[in-house]
């Protein structure tokens, strides 16, 4: 089974009211999706957010958002460059495809010696 993992991209810390308890300590984050297997590590182009207050820990949703909020958002979502999509191999995934080549190499070897 492959385990997917939001690794951050960006944090900060932003200075507007929370729509819950009007605070004024927010902090937005950037996540982007990493999935890993046993034979390879994968980086998605899929970027998430999350707004969460810091005070009272809730998690503002985009329906609750002041325009305020929505003008931050739209700032960070601007500086946030995500790592490129990549697929990267395992060692286990080579050793595996150096055993397949080697079993069909023998097994050539072995029909084109009986044949002969």
């Amino acid at each position: 089974m492959a385990k997917e993992k939001k690794i951050v991209i960006k944090d900060a810390e932003i200075t507007n009211n929370c729509p819950e308890c009007f605070n004024q300590e927010l902090k937005i984050s950037f996540y982007q999706k990493h999935t890993y297997n046993a034979f390879y590590h994968r980086t998605t182009d899929e970027v998430t957010h999350e707004i969460k207050c810091k005070k009272c820990y809730s998690i503002i949703y985009p329906v609750n958002w002041t325009p305020d909020i929505e003008r931050v958002f739209d700032y960070y979502n601007k500086l946030v460059s995500p790592d490129r999509t990549s697929v990267r191999f395992t060692t286990l995934f080579f050793i595996v495809l150096v055993l397949i080549i080697c079993l069909v190499a023998t097994g050539i070897y072995f029909y084109l010696e009986g044949v002969s």
